[in-house]
């Protein structure tokens, strides 16, 4: 732990972290075994980091869930059995996560946040999930597993992005909607299914003429 940064009392490193200069660990969080926690991070109160690697600048809320074990499974008749998880979570730097966010370690991968991507709050990302540079997603958007998002990617309150996705560079997705295929370079989608942005409120545009 270097000597400039400043942990609170009631703040739990485990063996093994390595703590760089100038950040700050509030009252009631946990750092797990061996966790690398870069320069000038803040990581607010009550949050559990484990199994993580944490670069420059990363902004982290309170009560945030970062590198426990996602939700994977594989399906019995007699019993779900789950998958162990032997991933990490990488944040890059310039990270901002929101209070009350969940972000899963991998399964077998990593799950990775780029450069300057934010989070607003409520908002969770299950494992393996691998985020671009420059993102923005405000609050509870569910990102599922094994999703690839690319840079500079746009997403409205509550949207929901299913797993295995790829989603493009410079996507712009609409609040509340639901992607459940891959989408294109530079595409604006909204809806459930989501589709172009275009072509859902040509369709329903009644619904929109006030």
């Amino acid at each position: 732990i270097d000597k400039s940064s400043e942990i609170a009392k009631s703040a739990i490193i485990e063996r093994g972290s390595v703590i760089g200069k100038n950040v700050k660990i509030s009252d009631g969080c946990v750092i797990g075994y061996n966790c690398i926690i870069g320069d000038d991070v803040f990581v607010g109160r009550n949050t559990v980091i484990t199994n993580s690697i944490i670069a420059e600048k990363v902004k982290i809320g309170r009560n945030v869930s970062i590198g426990q074990e996602g939700f994977g499974f594989a399906i019995s008749k007699n019993e779900n059995i789950n998958i162990y998880h032997s991933g990490r979570v990488i944040l890059q730097a310039g990270v901002k996560i929101g209070s009350n966010c969940t972000i899963d370690r991998g399964s077998f991968g990593d799950t990775v946040i780029g450069e300057n991507s934010f989070f607003d709050n409520l908002c969770h990302v299950a494992h393996n999930v691998v985020v671009g540079n420059n993102c923005i997603f405000a609050a509870m958007t569910g990102i599922a597993g094994s999703t690839n998002i690319g840079d500079n990617v746009m997403a409205g309150g509550q949207t929901g992005i299913a797993g295995h996705l790829n989603i493009g560079n410079n996507v712009k997705i609409a609040a509340q909607s639901g992607v459940l295929k891959d989408v294109l370079d530079n595409s604006s989608v909204m809806g459930h299914p989501a589709i172009n942005k275009f072509t859902f409120l040509k369709k329903f545009k009644r619904n929109y003429a006030q």
